[in-house]
C-alpha cells in the first residue's frame, strides 16, 4: 500500500471474466443454488434478461479487487453496496465485470475507498465503498 494516498487516486483496478461455470462453482461454494444463477429458461419465466451472476459473488469479486493492494485483508473495517443492476452472463461469451478502486474519503486513521464497479458500461453496484485502518 502506498504511504502517501490523495482523494481520487485509483489504489487498485482489475477485469473479472465471468462464465456460467463461474457460477456454477460459487452456487456450490455458497449454497446458493437459485435457478436463476444457471437456468435460461427459469431466468426467463421470471422476467429475467437472462441468468444471473449471484449479487454476492459480484460484491465479493470487488472487494478482493483491494487485497493485493492493502496486503492485509484485517485492515477492512466496513464495507457496503447497494445492488444497482444486474450482471448478466451470456451462455457463451460469459461476462466481464471492472473494478475501480479510488480513495473517497481521508482521515489521519482510516480512508474511504469507493469501488466503481461495472458491467458492459452500466454500474451495477451503487454506493460501494469500503473503510479501511490506515495505521
Amino acid at each position: 500500500m502506498s504511504a502517501v494516498l490523495e482523494i481520487g487516486q485509483v489504489v487498485a483496478e482489475r477485469d473479472v471474466h465471468l462464465t456460467r461455470e463461474s457460477l456454477v462453482r460459487y452456487a456450490g461454494a455458497s449454497g446458493d443454488f437459485n435457478p436463476i444463477h444457471y437456468r435460461d429458461d427459469v431466468a426467463a419465466r421470471v422476467g429475467l434478461p437472462g441468468v444471473l451472476a449471484h449479487g454476492m459473488l459480484t460484491m465479493g469479486l470487488s472487494i478482493e479487487t483491494l487485497v493485493p493492494w492493502l496486503e492485509d485483508s484485517g485492515r477492512i473495517t466496513e464495507y457496503g453496496v447497494r445492488f444497482t443492476r444486474p450482471v448478466v452472463v451470456h451462455p457463451e461469451d460469459g461476462a466481464d465485470v471492472r473494478v475501480v478502486a479510488a480513495v473517497g474519503a481521508l482521515d489521519d486513521e482510516s480512508a474511504r475507498i469507493d469501488l466503481t464497479v461495472t458491467h458492459a458500461d452500466t454500474t451495477v453496484l451503487g454506493k460501494a465503498q469500503v473503510r479501511i485502518r490506515l495505521v
